[in-house]
């Protein structure tokens, strides 16, 4: 008698969001985690950053979407780093639906918005991080600085990663 085999993970895909279906499957993943699940302010989750950021999306093989993230850069990213610095990308938004956390996909998402922020000549991504989150972002080589600081009623603290 064989072991059953273990269950596999639906597969998906990581991309950049280009048409307005994608995008709106990112706000949509945004809508379930932030507002629903956090409990953040609608009108303060979506900004007037989103128009000229990058987003990333992870989607299901099924179309069912898992994830998203975005990367502001320039003057956007500038006004929201640490330092004003335009060659520091600003990673943010990032959230993965409860039925597909534990599969990597935040991991896989933060990556995209890395590659994005190098395709772009950036040097470094900041993100500001709900602090239970530290760990995950500092498994990915983000280092915290800086004290915590409120966003939205959460704690979060200001991380970096030099690309």
């Amino acid at each position: 008698m064989s072991a059953p085999s273990p269950a596999r993970a639906p597969s998906y895909e990581v991309r950049v969001a280009e048409d307005p279906a994608d995008r709106e499957a990112c706000f949509a993943v945004r809508k379930d985690v932030f507002v629903a699940e956090q409990k953040v302010p609608e009108d303060i989750e979506y900004d007037a950053y989103d128009p000229g950021a990058v987003h990333v999306l992870a989607i299901r093989a099924d179309g069912v979407p898992l994830g998203t993230g975005r990367l502001l850069h320039g003057t956007a990213a500038a006004a929201k780093n640490g330092d004003g610095d335009p060659a520091v990308g600003s990673l943010g938004r990032l959230a993965v639906t409860a039925a597909a956390r534990g599969l990597g996909i935040g991991a896989a998402l933060v990556r995209a918005v890395e590659e994005a922020a190098r395709a772009r000549g950036l040097t470094a991504v900041d993100l500001h991080a709900q602090t239970h989150a530290l760990g995950f972002y500092e498994r990915l080589g983000y280092q915290a600085y800086g004290p915590e600081f409120p966003d939205a009623g959460i704690p979060h603290r200001a991380m970096r990663r030099s690309l």
